[in-house]
């Protein structure tokens, strides 16, 4: 017989009754029950129900010890009685009889419990975290992960695609956030960096004559901690493809994530599907028209709606502050709010326009209860539509599809401002009335994004999305573009996929024309030294025969934390650091020796004095 087991803990069946077995986990729980111990025995794979009769040597061997020691057991394979058998455990026909006990590693008093999973503070669950997973939801959240990296793995190589491993140490690049560098020892006072991504090396290998590229890859940028992002590193399924439209990238990718998708939407009991057909593909204005958001959560019913026009003439609305923002250059974007005032008080209406004040920074959202009049029609006595002229307002509610007991919420301001608020009030209403839809994936590709934006900050026109992305039209738009309003209006071969609201991915159609990329830099502003100096490496490779390509890096940390319904990535990641970037059980960052600086040619600055 094996020295530790012949089987694991989730693996015994009525089938293996009557035989001699050997099992090692850890003490998950002991209850006494008439002076016989049953101990639930843990290990990867599950949980067996072990009996010890106290006239059996093993009992006083466990009796002494704490929860998570870990201990081998031998004994016979015992069906359960049919009143006793439970048939929410795998090995719930079966105990084990408990012959003889072996400790392995005692354990002492815990800093927090596994059983059971109360909740317990982020920092001591940080600093034992071989502790915390060992915990049944985190443990299965990591075994889905794997799952999925190795289902990625197989539909990738399914569809033609080849993984390669791409460089850790590399150059510091300007890639949006900041790099971790890596001081050199050989080469004094120089830096590598940790990538943010493997963005030039993937496009290098298309030119280096590779066609379908894929990786698992670790990214790193020094950015700080959201529900959503991990501070300091993350995984991407990295794709890159030579020879293809952007038709062609979503022909290739979107059977990839629907696949896993479809293969994980029932893990751990959960009951999900994904609608049949194409991913929708919005363009990125009808986006931000219709959700005030290039992130839309499709599980939400709810359309934004431009009433800029209906607010204008303050004669026929007797609202005045709504057209004095107008008259600003202003926009009034509408958020309907169907049968709101029906089911619910003014106190929901007043709480979401104090939630736009206080969590939005907003001045205030408004909003309107709409009635059945007395004179027939619909009325509100709410300020914003309460003075409306009758047609007006039959034409504004008609133009929103709203009538008697429904409500609607009002964003005024600057365009951006009034759609930043209205996007975030779509979906805070949304889930306040129930309207989500759940146990859905609903994914979307976002088109047509624009290769230029204002800078409010530097005046000035910039790149919005991916300066390194082909622009719709190529050169020829390019040199069309005569004036800034022409400029802001070209669009890129960039794309995004998005699910539930969580933008999973950025993808473009790379610019591999050098000639089209010093021109698309000189738009914005920057000539030809300042990309030679920052980005010289791969445009000589460009000038060298490049393959016309494109890629997209879909997000492995926030697919796994969509799937295991996560509300933190964190509980998707095996060893991750806290909101301070800390990594609490192992100690970094930490200080290191004058000798290891030394060797690195690095002198620390003196402490600021406070």
């Amino acid at each position: 017989m094996h020295a530790y087991r012949t089987h694991h803990c989730g693996e015994l069946t009525a089938d293996h009754t009557g035989l001699e077995v050997k099992l090692s986990g850890w003490l998950h729980r002991r209850r006494d029950h008439g002076g016989v111990m049953f101990i639930d025995l843990r290990d990867h794979y599950g949980l067996t129900q072990c009996v010890f009769d106290p006239d059996f040597p093993a009992f006083a061997v466990v009796e002494r010890l704490r929860s998570e020691s870990v201990i081998t057991v031998t004994g016979e394979v015992l069906a359960r009685a049919s009143d006793l058998i439970n048939p929410n455990l795998a090995t719930g026909e079966i105990e084990i009889r408990v012959k003889e006990a072996h400790i392995q590693s005692e354990a002492s008093e815990l800093p927090l419990p596994v059983f059971g999973e109360p909740d317990y503070p982020e920092d001591i669950r940080l600093k034992h975290r071989y502790l915390d997973l060992r915990r049944e939801t985190l443990h299965k959240n990591m075994g889905l992960r794997a799952d999925v990296t190795a289902s990625i793995r197989q539909r990738m190589v399914a569809q033609g695609f080849t993984e390669y491993q791409t460089p850790i140490l590399t150059a510091s690049s300007p890639e949006g956030a900041r790099d971790f560098l890596v001081p050199s020892r050989l080469h004094r006072g120089e830096f590598y960096a940790l990538p943010q991504a493997p963005q030039q090396f993937k496009q290098l290998l298309m030119v280096s004559g590779f066609d379908r590229y894929f990786q698992i890859a670790p990214c790193f940028r020094d950015e700080d901690a959201r529900a959503d992002r991990s501070p300091g590193e993350f995984y991407q399924l990295d794709i890159e493809m030579s020879f293809v439209t952007q038709e062609d990238v979503f022909q290739a990718i979107e059977p990839v994530m629907r696949g896993v998708f479809e293969e994980f939407c029932d893990w751990d009991g959960k009951t999900r599907h994904i609608p049949n057909g194409p991913f929708p593909r919005i363009p990125y204005a009808e986006a931000m028209a219709k959700y005030g958001s290039d992130k839309p959560d499709l599980r939400n019913p709810i359309e934004l709606a431009d009433v800029t026009d209906y607010f204008k003439d303050d004669a026929l609305t007797g609202f005045g502050i709504f057209a004095k923002i107008i008259a600003g250059g202003g926009t009034v974007i509408a958020i309907p709010a169907p049968q709101s005032a029906a089911k619910h008080s003014r106190k929901f209406f007043d709480e979401m326009d104090k939630w736009a004040k206080k969590e939005m920074q907003a001045p205030g959202l408004g909003y309107a209860r709409l009635r059945e009049a007395e004179t027939g029609g619909v009325e509100s006595q709410d300020p914003v539509l309460k003075n409306f002229k009758p047609d007006h307002l039959a034409s504004l509610l008609a133009s929103l599809g709203l009538g008697a007991g429904d409500g609607l919420f009002f964003s005024a301001g600057k365009k951006s401002d009034a759609y930043k608020l209205a996007g975030a009030a779509r979906l805070k209403v949304g889930e306040q009335l129930g309207l989500v839809e759940e146990n859905i994936f609903k994914f979307c590709w976002i088109v047509d994004f624009p290769m230029y934006e204002y800078d409010e900050e530097a005046k000035k026109i910039d790149f919005s999305h991916n300066p390194f992305s082909m622009p719709q039209g190529g050169m020829e738009a390019l040199i069309s573009a005569q004036t800034d309003a022409d400029i802001l209006d070209l669009k890129a071969y960039q794309y995004d996929i998005i699910c539930n609201g969580v933008e999973l991915s950025s993808g473009a159609i790379r610019n591999h024309r050098p000639d089209i990329m010093l021109k698309a830099f000189a738009l914005a502003g920057y000539g030809p030294e300042i990309v030679e100096a920052e980005f010289g490496g791969m445009l000589n490779a460009f000038r060298y025969g490049a393959p016309p390509h494109g890629g997209i890096a879909p997000g492995l940390d926030r697919m796994v934390m969509l799937l295991a319904d996560a509300s933190n990535i964190r509980d998707v990641t095996l060893f991750p650091l806290n909101q301070q970037a800390r990594d609490l059980m192992m100690n970094a960052p930490s200080a290191v020796s004058e000798t290891q600086l030394r060797d690195l040619n690095i002198r620390l600055a003196p402490t600021p004095k406070s």
